[in-house]
């Protein structure tokens, strides 16, 4: 048994049983690949994967359990490593983060900044996604940090730790109706079409739930998954913008008004997410402070060492979340 092998009959269920796309990720010719997974299956005398013809078409039972195994064998070779690289060269190396867009442009650019200057050479990527693919690239490696607000949960794999609370801002072009009135009402803002995130984005469910709480159903004439789009179609006159407020800027948003309607919306909350049993470089606990500065290693060890999400919750209790 090789651990070639091992990657090879994860890439294809990774793949969905398309050995043709699995060879050319993994930069081998299919015949390769085919023939890998036939020594393999010899080798232990079972089918991992059942075929019609010269096609792959289900993954056995007992090809599913050997490939929970493989993908935990094949994430303790890369935690290995990490670990020859961590005492190796502490300051290089790569981190991969997966988020929205709206974390990307607000919220992650003075973090980066702040980290390029410590870590120069760690190379790093960023991946954007809708928060359900964010979360499955931290699940299964293909991200190191899923920063995200909603989805991550569903993921029983992830340590979800909080960084901060935010609440959202309605935005509207100046002079409109809605930026005369001495305070805003879920009923005023009904009233007009609706402009903000598409549903799964951004806490857009609490939006939602805000107002059918009140018996509302508001006008939502059009989504997107972009603040700055969002914003875009407000100042063509589209509809009223519903927005997360970290993404008025009103030095450049000028044409815009921002209101407050933290008294209308619960709060949501950002975690960051990485995969249980991940071993983390010194670097990734230093962007993690970086980025929610009570995420301190001390917390974050702690919560490693947590069995359960409440005993992860009780770390996180007594501090005083920021709010954005």
């Amino acid at each position: 048994m090789k651990l070639q092998q091992l990657r090879y009959i994860c890439e294809v269920a990774a793949t969905e049983l398309n050995v043709s796309h699995a060879a050319n990720n993994l930069f081998i010719s299919q015949a390769g690949v085919s023939k890998q997974i036939r020594l393999l299956e010899d080798e232990l005398g079972i089918e991992i994967f059942t075929r019609s013809g010269k096609h792959l078409t289900q993954i056995t039972p007992a090809g599913q359990d050997i490939l929970n195994i493989a993908h935990e064998v094949l994430r303790q070779v890369e935690n290995i490593k990490q670990v020859g690289e961590e005492y190796s060269n502490p300051y290089s190396g790569k981190l991969t983060i997966a988020t929205t867009h709206t974390q990307a442009r607000y919220k992650l650019p003075p973090v980066i900044s702040e980290f390029r200057q410590r870590y120069p050479d760690v190379s790093l990527h960023v991946r954007q996604g809708t928060p359900q693919q964010i979360a499955q690239m931290a699940a299964t490696g293909q991200a190191d940090f899923a920063i995200a607000t909603e989805a991550m949960e569903h993921f029983s794999n992830l340590i979800l730790l909080p960084c901060y609370h935010w609440n959202r801002s309605v935005v509207v072009p100046k002079n409109h109706p809605l930026t005369k009135l001495p305070q805003l009402s879920l009923e005023a803002i009904a009233q007009y079409p609706i402009v903000t995130y598409v549903f799964g984005f951004t806490g857009r469910s609490q939006l939602d739930d805000a107002f059918s709480q009140h018996g509302l159903t508001p006008k939502v004439v059009f989504t997107a998954t972009d603040a700055d789009v969002i914003k875009t179609y407000v100042k063509l006159g589209m509809g009223v913008g519903i927005i997360a407020h970290m993404a008025y800027e009103a030095q450049i948003d000028t044409d815009l008004v921002a209101l407050d309607v933290s008294h209308l919306f619960a709060s949501s909350t950002t975690k960051i997410a990485f995969r249980k049993g991940m071993w983390l470089r010194s670097f990734m606990f230093d962007f993690m402070a970086a980025f929610a500065p009570h995420l301190t290693r001390a917390r974050v060890e702690a919560a490693i060492l947590a069995e359960t999400t409440e005993e992860r919750e009780q770390i996180f209790a007594k501090v005083e979340l920021p709010v954005l």
